[in-house]
């Protein structure tokens, strides 16, 4: 069985940063893109970014100069990197990634999310 497991969450005050993991796990035959959506209270779930396989990336505007999205391909693993964290980020954040398991189809998995508060 595939699961996502995230970590990183946490408060912060305006301009920190933060960095988030999401590692996935179990019977895997291939990752493919991964990335990070969000949801603030009242709002719509968004894509903040993501990344595929080989590296090419894609962020919302409103959080480019400032998130950097990468993977370690070897440990199954993204990263979110937030730098200059304003309040409008304040949001649950979670991990997906588009997975070959072992058996069975090709399918979207999701973390359990992680809370980040942003916040003086």
């Amino acid at each position: 069985q595939v699961q996502l497991v995230e970590s990183g969450g946490g408060l912060v005050q305006p301009g920190g940063s933060l960095k988030l993991s999401c590692a996935a796990s179990g019977s895997i035959f291939s990752v493919n893109t991964m990335g990070w959506y969000r949801q603030a209270p009242g709002k719509q779930r968004e894509l903040v970014a993501r990344i595929t396989s080989v590296a090419s990336t894609k962020y919302v505007d409103s959080v480019k100069g400032r998130f950097t999205i990468s993977r370690d391909n070897a440990k199954n693993t993204v990263y979110l990197q937030m730098n200059n964290l304003i309040p409008e980020d304040t949001a649950v954040y979670y991990c997906y990634a588009d997975i070959w398991p072992v058996v069975g189809p090709r399918d979207d998995y999701w973390g359990q999310g992680t809370q980040v508060t942003v916040s003086s």
